[in-house]
């Protein structure tokens, strides 16, 4: 369990240091593996169909959308969907296409008393590069890590 402390404790100090309203920040790779070595962590995936569909999906991740496509109309029914899909007490990890709308999403849940939330950081297509294209410069994909068109 020495692993899984490290990790969540490093992520932590990561969100005090950058002010989060809920418990932490995971790189990509970190949340990857806080995912592997905690029982019944939940990874949320909160981007649209569109994105699932067209860039790539997760495998495993639970998939909520935060906001439609294509009009970007807030889903008014995701604290719902969210305690449907996920245990009360899960630690949720969220991730975007590059971190945005998962740190709404990590702080609304927070709010809303779910146990433990984290954002994952750089998203799955990270930021973008000098070219303002998306999927070189960090994320998860990126990062080599599961997952599929």
């Amino acid at each position: 369990m020495g692993r899984l402390t490290d990790l969540l404790q490093l992520a932590q100090e990561r969100g005090r240091e950058l002010g989060l309203p809920y418990a932490g920040a995971l790189t990509p790779q970190e949340a990857n593996e806080v995912w592997q070595l905690a029982p019944g962590a939940k990874l949320v995936d909160v981007r649209t169909r569109a994105e699932w569909d067209w860039v790539g999906r997760i495998p495993g991740a639970v998939e909520i959308e935060w906001q439609s496509y294509p009009d970007n109309k807030p889903n008014l029914h995701f604290l719902a969907q969210l305690k449907q899909q996920v245990d009360r007490e899960a630690l949720l990890m969220f991730i975007c296409r590059s971190g945005a709308r998962s740190h709404n999403a990590a702080a609304l849940a927070s709010k809303e008393a779910q146990a433990d939330c984290y954002n994952v950081l750089e998203g799955f297509e990270g930021d973008k590069d000098a070219h303002a294209q998306r999927g070189k410069v960090g994320g998860w994909r990126h990062a080599g890590l599961p997952w599929r068109s």
